[in-house]
Formats: structure tokens, sequence, C-alpha cells
């Protein structure tokens, strides 16, 4: 069983952008970072989005708009992002608080500038395999993971468990590729599917994006498969001093044993997001040049 490091593989990722980023004469490339209320997690992840902006050179823009600002003044923020020709990407980061409708927000980014991937245009580009979109980060970055440890999907059977707009769907779309490293024969299943540990043991490429702690056990694996776990699951744990421990959706101990590769958690898929979300903004820079 070999580990797939996901901080190494992003690390690599930022070292490149780094010095891509440093090649670039005149401004550089500049991402709006948008975040609606305290959310803990939704603090850490802006704030580490910001950081790793900074380190390769990229211009990070953090606006932090009150957690009571309506729908339209929300619009009114990003209509203004999308006018400046300063900035290249918007990032509205989610969840947002409940009185924004957060897939309306994901539509309002400019296509050019919606790094994250999740507006209508650019998800239509990946099923239409153009490359000119972006790629939401998440199923980007495993995609990546998977290239650089040697996995070619092509002719094999890839099983993803969850269908979400950020994870699920994507990467299916990302898998069925006609391009090097895709070709992949695709099931999708979810919280509906019946007979899925009969499925998931079908699995070449098992991509576990459901949100249940440890939800795939051993029993749901073939032999010598490839696990990607997209799981970020908070389990109490008294021993450890924030009362907690991070574990994804695949019970790691009794699954890991039978992969030929498999994501750890943490550091495995989630560091990838936000090495994505950079390599996103200095193509969104390149092509705002190039126009």
């Amino acid at each position: 069983m070999t580990l797939i490091d996901g901080n190494k593989i992003a690390a690599d990722i930022i070292a490149e952008l780094t010095a891509e980023v440093a090649q670039i004469q005149g401004r550089k490339p500049c991402l709006a970072l948008v975040r609606v209320g305290d959310d803990p997690a939704s603090v850490s992840y802006v704030t580490k989005k910001e950081k790793t902006s900074e380190q390769i050179g990229i211009t990070g823009k953090v606006i932090l708009p009150p957690v009571t600002i309506s729908q339209n003044e929300l619009f009114a923020l990003i209509d203004q992002l999308n006018a400046d020709p300063a900035v290249d990407g918007i990032l509205v980061q989610s969840p947002m608080p409940k009185q924004i409708d957060e897939v309306a927000v994901f539509r309002r980014i400019a296509p050019q500038k919606d790094v994250d991937g999740l507006g209508t245009m650019n998800l239509g580009k990946v099923a239409q395999d153009d490359e000119t979109g972006f790629v939401s980060c998440t199923p980007a970055g495993i995609m990546e993971l998977l290239a650089r440890s040697g996995v070619d999907l092509k002719g094999k059977h890839v099983v993803v468990v969850g269908r979400s707009l950020l994870v699920g769907k994507p990467v299916a779309l990302l898998a069925l590729q006609k391009k090097a490293g895709a070709n992949g024969t695709v099931t999708v299943c979810h919280s509906q599917t019946a007979n899925l540990p009969e499925i998931t043991r079908q699995a070449d490429v098992l991509i576990a994006a459901i949100g249940r702690a440890e939800f795939v056990k051993a029993d749901m694996v073939k032999q010598g498969a490839v696990v990607i776990d997209v799981g970020i699951n908070r389990v109490a744990d008294a021993s450890k001093r924030s009362g907690y421990r991070l574990v994804g959706d695949v019970q790691f101990s009794g699954v890991a044993p039978k992969c030929s590769q498999i994501t750890p958690v943490p550091g495995g898929v989630g560091p990838m997001t936000v090495a994505m979300l950079m390599k996103n903004t200095v193509k969104a820079y390149r092509l705002a040049q190039s126009h």
C-alpha cells in the first residue's frame, strides 16, 4: 500500500506556480476572497488561501462583508469585482449565511473570474471537455493527485460515492473526459443507491465524497483498488486537546491494507484544493492578458 501524499504534491504545484509568477513583469495575478460571517472553518480556509497566494506572489484581497449582508448587496459587491480589471479571480467562501442563495452567488461571478469553477458556464465547459474553463478546485485536485501518482483512469472502473455540485458531479465528468489520464468508465453512487457495497467493490478507483465519517469499510473495497478520500469529518476524541480528531469518509485502518494507493485524512485531498485555486487564478490572469 502506498500513501498518496497530498501535502507533497500540493507543495510541488505551489513551487511551480511561484516560479511562474516570479517571471511576470508588472501587475501580478490578483485573487479576491470574499468571506461573509465568521464560520470558524471558513475563517481558517480563507486565511490559508490568503497565505498561500502571498507565498506564490499572487495578490490576495480579502473582503469581509457583514454577516447581515443581503443577497442584492452581495450581488453588487460581486458586480464591482467583476468589473475591476485588477482582479483576476473571485472566490466567495461557502457556507454562506441562510439569507444568501449560494448557487445564485456562484452564477453571479463572471465566468472568466470564476476560479472556483462552480458557475453554470464553467461546469458546462467541463461537460464539453473545453480546456478554457475553470474546473472546481477539489475535483481538479483529485485528478492531479491521480496523474502525479501514476494512476491512469483509461479503461478503469471509477466509482464516485456522492453527487454534490462541489465534488461528485464534476469529478465524474472529469474522469469521463476524452483526454490523457481520463477515459474512465464511471459509476456515480449516492444515498439512494441500492446495493452500494456491491458497486463499490467493483471499483478500480474509488472516490469517496459522501460527507459521512468512516462510511466506507473494508468489505466495500476491492483488493488492490486506489482509494481517494475526500471527506473531512470531526469525530469526538477526548484524548485530543481540541476534543476531536479529523477522519475521512473512509475507515482508514480497515481499508488501507487492501489498497494499492490511498489518500490519508488530513494531508490527502485537502491541500490540493488550495493549490488548484492558485493554479486557476494564474490561468485566469493569463487568459485576461491574452484578450
